[in-house]
């Protein structure tokens, strides 16, 4: 599985980076959220998982490879 994020619909909440810091992190200048690993080990799938969940804007996705 990948993850991935829409950074274009990303409300900058923090949600995803509070969720799980080892696959998200957020932009300095305007909050918007980065992704740090699309591939994340398994032992991150559920902290990735809820920051999808979380997400007010439904910025991010998993996506089967």
């Amino acid at each position: 599985m990948r993850v991935e994020l829409d950074e274009p619909k990303c409300v900058a909440s923090g949600q995803c980076v509070l969720a799980a810091p080892e696959v998200f992190d957020q932009r300095e200048e305007d909050g918007v959220a980065i992704l740090l690993d699309e591939t994340p080990a398994a032992e991150l799938h559920e902290q990735a998982r809820e920051a999808a969940a979380i997400c007010p804007a439904a910025a991010i996705r998993w996506v089967a490879t």
